[in-house]
């Protein structure tokens, strides 16, 4: 009988010493997702942050009511002609002769 108690007792501690390190190990892992969830956070913010700061330049040359008279002056002081060819090699053909 005292065999069978010696037996259990060391089944015993050998069944705690596994479950203390499952706990351990699990609390390690959750530890570790919420560091990457952290990380993963913060760099989402950041890429979002620079995405507005791309936008509130961008919006420095949107037409507004307000600059609409100067946006539509400054076209017609400096017109554009987007009416060109481009050939094989890469070169811009701005007059093209008529067949």
């Amino acid at each position: 009988m005292a065999l069978n108690e010696a037996e259990n007792a060391r089944q015993r501690a050998r069944r705690e010493e596994r479950l203390r390190k499952e706990e351990e190990e699990h609390r390690r892992q959750k530890l570790q997702a919420a560091e990457n969830n952290s990380r993963k956070r913060e760099a989402f913010l950041k890429e979002k942050e620079k995405e507005v700061l791309q936008l509130q330049e961008e919006a420095k040359t949107f037409i507004t009511p307000e600059n609409l008279e100067a946006r539509i002056e400054e076209c017609l002081d400096n017109p554009q002609n987007y009416n060109f060819a481009i050939d094989k090699e890469g070169r811009i053909v701005k007059r093209t002769q008529l067949s």
